[in-house]
């Protein structure tokens, strides 16, 4: 077995989790001095702060000026719940199902709301069948998969004479990747994701279609007070104004406040898809010469720019037991931990044995340069541990 040479270069910065992902460059609690603690969220400074997040996230993400943004308890998945539990029921359901997250969702749809939905699913690394999305249902679904590796290539499959609402949970796509807002009713994300903020905080944006389906449908389902969106028929604008349901972490606020000012200050949505765009392409290169493995999502016209999975793919693995192969890809990311090269690139628990790399705008390209020699090594060292067992 022939081994390598430890790389000389670590990764200035080996932060490449796929949530909470890496902070921008550059980051200090310096830029945190001007948050509101110890000061009501309600008061009128920290709804001012509240509201800027607001206003900011609408500028970069180039959010309609129609479209409602509002901060909401528990993450993504906070956001996503409240618009799948406020707004599904009156017409058929579809999911699209090809990563964990989006399976989530069939489960809280058909298991917990107890709709008779229809469930386009694909194996991870591959897409759903989208020519049969249908105009006159609900959709569901992830614009990009965290957990695969894989994103739809555009909302094409979507009609824009659609009867249905829209739902795309969109936290690993939202600030790496062009969202048709046209084609989108509802857009969920936690800035945890792809700006590097602190967790808890989802952030929902609404349509008008959105607007209307909710202060035109009552769920037959009790409704938890953190999902309640209208109060008297009519769509609670106060939510979109500042006003949270819950208290919020203003210390998270202004982290977020911060990560969108470096974003506007670099030039926007189009700078931060276009570092996104250039760490995959690192990647990419490392993988086109490298024989041991290769992308999840084989197809390059739907591989994600962040949440980047990868497989081993070299016969003496793919010759092992799944356990095994399992155990192979843990040693691989536990090996790279402890030199301190990368940090916490495992794949996703429910996801196949593999690596999963973020390489959303707030990571550096001459980080994942530095890394590609480590992930080299750490092959041949545990390949070597493997043929010596």
């Amino acid at each position: 077995m022939t081994t390598l040479a430890k790389p000389a270069m670590r990764p200035a910065r080996p932060e490449f989790s796929s949530g909470p992902c890496a902070k921008r460059p550059g980051w200090s609690p310096e830029n945190l001095r001007n948050a509101v603690l110890g000061r009501s969220h309600r008061s009128k400074l920290g709804k001012g702060r509240l509201q800027a997040a607001i206003d900011q996230t609408r500028a970069v993400l180039q959010v309609p000026d129609d479209y409602l943004i509002g901060i909401v308890p528990g993450s993504d998945t906070g956001a996503l719940e409240m618009a799948l539990w406020s707004l599904l029921g009156p017409r058929p359901v579809q999911l699209l199902a090809f990563e964990s997250f989006g399976k989530d969702w069939v489960t809280d749809v058909t298991k917990q709301l107890k709709l008779d939905a229809e469930v386009l699913d694909a194996p991870y690394g591959k897409l759903p069948d989208l020519t049969r999305v249908r105009p006159d249902a609900d959709l569901v679904f992830t614009w990009n998969g965290t957990t695969s590796g894989v994103r739809v290539p555009n909302a094409d499959f979507i009609s824009a004479d659609r009867e249905g609402v829209t739902i795309c949970d969109a936290t690993s796509a939202a600030f790496a990747q062009d969202l048709d807002w046209a084609k989108l009713d509802v857009v969920t994300f936690s800035w945890q994701k792809a700006l590097g903020g602190e967790a808890a905080h989802g952030v929902l944006i609404l349509s008008p279609r959105a607007v209307a389906r909710a202060e035109s449908y009552t769920p037959a389902w009790p409704m938890p007070k953190l999902f309640r969106m209208t109060k008297g028929g009519k769509i609670s604008r106060d939510i979109f104004e500042g006003a949270t349901i819950n208290t919020p972490s203003m210390l998270c606020v202004e982290d977020y406040l911060d990560a969108l000012k470096w974003a506007a200050g670099i030039g926007g949505l189009t700078e931060l898809k276009r570092r996104a765009d250039e760490n995959l392409s690192v990647l990419a290169d490392w993988v086109a010469k490298t024989p041991w493995v290769d992308f999840l999502a084989e197809d390059a016209t739907i591989r994600s720019n962040t949440s980047v999975c990868l497989k081993v793919v070299d016969p003496k693995v793919t010759a092992l037991s799944a356990d095994a192969q399992a155990d192979f890809a843990k040693k691989l990311a536990s090996l790279l931990e402890k030199e301190g090269a990368a940090l916490d690139i495992g794949g996703y628990r429910d996801a196949p044995p593999g690596l999963r790399i973020w390489c959303g705008a707030t990571v550096e390209a001459d980080d994942l340069q530095a890394l590609t020699p480590w992930l080299d090594w750490a092959f041949a060292e545990v390949s070597a541990e493997l043929a010596a067992a």
